[in-house]
């Protein structure tokens, strides 16, 4: 007879999760001794980087990743990014472990209330009511992360491991969950009627249009149109190649701006987000009096709470490629040119960097974003040439960047990856850099060391005050080193370059991570 251990490997085979990202405790003992040999345990340092790391690697393969927490402790601490990893539409299985069920009902030392801990960030949260009902729902939660697109938790107390399941049972959950590449022909043909009768349409790509297939699409259909493509503001992905002559740049994330933003069009499709994307409050409409919008995407949440025309639940890359051939090509001459601002002389600064890294960045590398008060700089100077070309943490919170860039560069270990975090960012998640080094993720990590936490100051200076908070300085090589990560400190621009000449070449084929703490002055502006 076979265990419910035994039992939720052979599920984890067949979902292919043979990889466990973990920092795990007791709870998790019984399940991890013995580890077969063809599952991959990936320890992190800290909970935020288990879930940081298995989001990186579920964005780069493509599939679900599988975590393992423990207990109160482990889901507490992990809650921060489980809500980037719901944000980032990443699919993760996530068990957690529980107290022996045979005295919880005493409440015994580790015993955890944790079916509401993580709030509503999961797609989906199950409490087996039977060892034997494990597997299942571990089989369950692998389908429930990849269509509801975030992470699926089940909570199993530690004895339930050894318990036996009948070989007979069968899975209460099927072996296969197939969605029929079917799309609403009704719904796209009005959507191709409001195209054609445009005067001036315009396009906005979200995180959910970042696969090959949608670019492909997408491009083809902007190309037909000759209309501009915005992205969206906070996109963690880009969903269009940010270096075609039609990209038009990031859409603001206030309303005044974007309300001039989008005034000229009287169409907009928006592909792979919801409409639109806001940080700070303003009154007043999204977009002009007499705009349509229309958004497609396949996460319903997202449809749902629009602001728009239209919604359509479906594959962007099926509904753009049946647009392509029914709408017609126009003649036009319109373009955008995209503006490189000028790197000023002067302090050595974020500019420099991103100018540098931008004429040296191969492009099919993975830019992995954390850096608040330059992202809007990094955005002019450095495009998303690939899909997954752009990956940032959609939900705001800080401690993604630097684990979910190992986690990529585990998932496909074929593109090069460079992550670019503020100093203030990285001591969210700084414990990633021994998982980075531990398994020989070659990632080439940018910290751009200015002091403390840039984007508060400059936010306070708005609000007409002094901030509350002191600046910082840390050493950022001695922590890496420490972490037995290889680190190099960086205060000019010449050196800068010859280290990118070094390193970038290679940087595909490397296979230990390097941190560059980049000594940069503070901008003095930052517009969201």
């Amino acid at each position: 007879m076979t265990t419910v251990r035994e039992a939720t490997f052979d599920v984890l085979r067949a979902c292919g999760m043979v990889d466990i990202f973990s920092n795990p405790g007791s709870t998790e003992v019984p399940f991890l001794v013995d580890l077969p040999s063809d599952f991959r345990f990936r320890l992190a340092l800290h909970e935020g980087s288990v879930v940081g790391m298995a989001t990186g690697f579920a964005i780069a393969t493509e599939r679900p990743a599988f975590v393992l927490l423990h207990t109160t402790a482990g889901l507490g601490n992990a809650v921060g990014a489980l809500a980037t990893a719901r944000v980032n539409r990443a699919p993760l299985v996530v068990v957690v472990g529980q107290q022996d069920r045979r005295h919880l009902a005493l409440e015994p030392f580790l015993t955890g209330h944790l079916t509401a801990l993580a709030g509503p960030y999961p797609v989906w949260t199950s409490e087996p009511a039977l060892p034997q009902d494990v597997p299942s729902a571990i089989r369950r939660a692998c389908h429930e992360a990849a269509y509801g697109r975030g992470p699926a938790i089940v909570i199993v107390p530690r004895d339930d491991w050894d318990d036996p399941v009948a070989d007979d049972l069968g899975l209460a959950a099927p072996l296969e969950v197939r969605r029929p590449p079917a799309i609403d022909h009704a719904s796209v043909a009005e959507i191709a009627s409001l195209l054609a009768d445009s005067r001036s349409p315009a396009i906005v790509a979200g995180a959910g249009a970042d696969t090959p297939a949608t670019w492909t699409a997408l491009t083809e259909l902007v190309e037909r149109l000759g209309c501009p493509v915005w992205q969206e503001a906070f996109g963690a992905r880009a969903g269009f190649p940010q270096d075609h002559p039609l990209f038009a740049g990031q859409l603001p994330a206030g309303r005044v701006r974007l309300r001039e933003t989008l005034a000229p069009y009287d169409v907009v499709l928006v592909i792979g987000t919801g409409a639109f994307r806001q940080y700070p409050f303003e009154p007043g409409p999204l977009v002009r009096s007499g705009a349509i919008v229309v958004v497609v995407a396949d996460e319903a949440a997202a449809v749902h709470r629009s602001s728009a025309t239209l919604g359509v639940v479906a594959d962007p890359s099926l509904v753009c490629g049946r647009l392509v051939e029914l709408v017609s090509r126009r003649e036009t001459s319109r373009h955008t040119s995209r503006t490189i601002p000028p790197v000023p002389e002067g302090p050595f600064s974020a500019r420099h960097v991103f100018a540098a890294l931008a004429e040296q960045l191969p492009e099919d590398a993975v830019l992995v974003e954390e850096t608040p008060s330059t992202r809007p700089l990094l955005h002019q100077y450095v495009p998303a040439r690939a899909p997954r070309g752009f990956v940032s943490a959609a939900m705001g919170g800080l401690g993604f960047a630097l684990p979910a860039a190992a986690g990529l560069r585990l998932g496909d270990p074929t593109r090069p990856v460079v992550a670019v975090v503020g100093d203030g960012s990285s001591m969210y998640g700084i414990q990633a850099l021994w998982s980075a080094a531990k398994y020989g993720c070659g990632v080439l990590y940018l910290v751009l060391s200015n002091g403390g936490y840039a984007v508060m100051d400059l936010l306070a200076a708005r609000q007409g005050g002094k901030p509350a908070w002191p600046g910082f300085d840390v050493d950022l090589r001695a922590m890496a080193e420490a972490l037995g990560c290889p680190a190099r400190l960086i205060t000019d621009e010449t050196t800068l370059r010859a280290t990118f000449d070094e390193v970038l070449p290679g940087l595909a084929d490397r296979r230990e991570p390097l941190v560059l703490d980049v000594r940069v002055t503070p901008e003095e502006h930052f517009e969201p």
